[in-house]
């Protein structure tokens, strides 16, 4: 059974390998992952440690149990945050000395999912083959338990919002506030209901929030950076200066203006980079995002003399292409984005703070700033499939290399399979729309016949 994928490992839960039997065994291979990989002091207070975070939904109880218990059998220490956001998790890993973090969250899946993510002690995602490791301790478990005296302890850390609060507070500007701005801010029902209100009110913004009701099953359903319109209705129901959307863990960020015209992920890495290369802030001579991103925003930051450099999809790729090219911007279409002058992984709420805080220093409304690049036209496609496609099949390379010939060097297309559900996505983009649709409905009609194909 393959238990890590694109980003940590996901699935619906009490399903394998979402169920408590598989996640206690994850967590006590990654204990021995740990007590293999790093000294463990003598001293009783520098045992190995982990902090655990989650989102809000219902599972996370479970799984937080579940990881609580194989870790703590193992000789492990637990700090147990609470809900909060994915990036808060891999900032207090950091700050707490721990050696090991895990967020417990699906992301922006429906609450029935629910998924694991691992970080180092430095706060960065664990790389494919730590995690190819840990899954096979699991498959072999063989562990060695502690002795009863040995038995790793638990606790619950009381002040782990207030640290996050002040962490992100702190990229914002010195001696610069949000007075009168008036801002909506959508909190997907997830892991930032409390911090991201709270964070904004007390930089003083007027708050409006909306998806900070979260029940357990709610967490971004229909609301969040995955559904927009309950934002846009708020922004102009309340004639507020911007809204801010994240999504179930607040390591997405998706904002609307005042008029409710969004601004993408894409959109906000262009504002960043523009503000960030005016001030001399800028690293890496451009900025990095993944094949996804639209031709529009390469084209944008070739007039300014800066580059973008494509990764593959997911923030853990984006990440490593910054650190190869030396980039303190990186992110994705999807509102991921990552700046790494002060966190190791895509922060909405961070991120967001940048936006607001040229919109301060310039005066100017969100709509004025926001829109920095005209896109070209970009269409995406996801084809969901019964059976497992290959995407090297000569009849869908076929079709794949043809349309990349008939797009030549005016348009990208990208066919590759989900990572977290069973679809295959299809993008294409470039300045001929009629085009566009073309190539994409024959390389969906080639898979689609493909999966129809396999069922004889």
């Amino acid at each position: 059974m393959k238990l890590f994928g694109t980003d940590g490992m996901r699935g619906t839960v009490n399903e394998p390998p979402m169920t408590t039997d598989v996640i206690l065994k994850v967590a006590m291979a990654a204990a021995q992952y740990l007590q293999e990989n790093t000294q463990l002091a003598t001293s009783s207070q520098h045992r190995h440690t982990v902090v655990i975070g989650k989102d809000t939904r219902l599972s996370g109880y479970m799984l937080e149990s579940a990881l609580t218990s194989g870790f703590v059998s193992m000789g492990v220490d637990v700090m147990l945050l609470g809900p909060l956001p994915t990036p808060a998790v891999a900032m207090l890993t950091r700050t707490l000395r721990a050696h090991l973090g895990v967020m417990i969250s699906a992301s922006h899946n429906p609450f029935q999912d629910n998924g694991i993510k691992f970080f180092d002690a430095q706060g960065f995602k664990l790389n494919g083959q730590n995690e190819q490791y840990i899954e096979e301790l699991t498959h072999k478990n063989n562990f060695s338990l502690a002795s009863a005296k040995d038995f790793g302890k638990a606790r619950r850390v009381d002040d782990a919002l207030g640290r996050y609060n002040e962490f992100v507070k702190s990229s914002f500007p010195k001696g610069m506030r949000l007075d009168g701005l008036k801002i909506v801010v959508d909190c997907a029902n997830g892991a930032a209901y409390k911090v991201a209100p709270q964070v904004l009110w007390e930089l003083g913004a007027d708050v409006i929030a909306i998806g900070n009701t979260p029940n357990g099953v709610i967490i971004n359903l229909d609301c969040g950076a995955t559904h927009i319109l309950p934002l846009q209705n708020a922004v102009l129901e309340h004639k507020a200066h911007i809204g801010i959307a994240l999504d179930g863990d607040a390591d997405r960020l998706i904002a609307v203006d005042e008029n409710g015209q969004v601004l993408d992920g894409d959109q906000i890495m262009a504002l960043i980079a523009k503000l960030w290369y005016e001030q001399d802030l800028l690293k890496g001579n451009g900025i990095v995002a993944t094949h996804m991103s639209n031709l529009g925003l390469e084209r944008y930051l070739s007039s300014k003399g800066l580059q973008l450099f494509r990764s593959n999809i997911g923030d853990k790729h984006v990440l490593e292409m910054m650190q190869i090219k030396g980039c303190n911007v990186g992110g994705e279409q999807s509102g991921h984005i990552i700046l790494s002058d002060y966190t190791t992984t895509g922060d909405g709420l961070l991120a967001a703070l940048q936006v607001l805080a040229l919109m301060v220093a310039t005066n100017m409304p969100a709509s004025a700033i926001g829109k920095t690049f005209e896109p070209v036209p970009q269409i995406l496609r996801n084809i969901r499939t019964k059976h497992t496609i290959n995407l090297n099949d000569d009849r869908i390379r076929l079709v794949i290399d043809d349309a990349k010939i008939r797009l030549d060097r005016f348009g990208k297309l990208l066919v590759r399979q989900s990572g977290t559900e069973p679809l295959i996505r299809i993008m294409a983009q470039g300045d001929d729309s009629s085009l566009l649709n073309e190539v994409i409905n024959t390389i969906s009609g080639t898979i689609s016949d493909l999966d129809v194909a396999l069922d004889t």
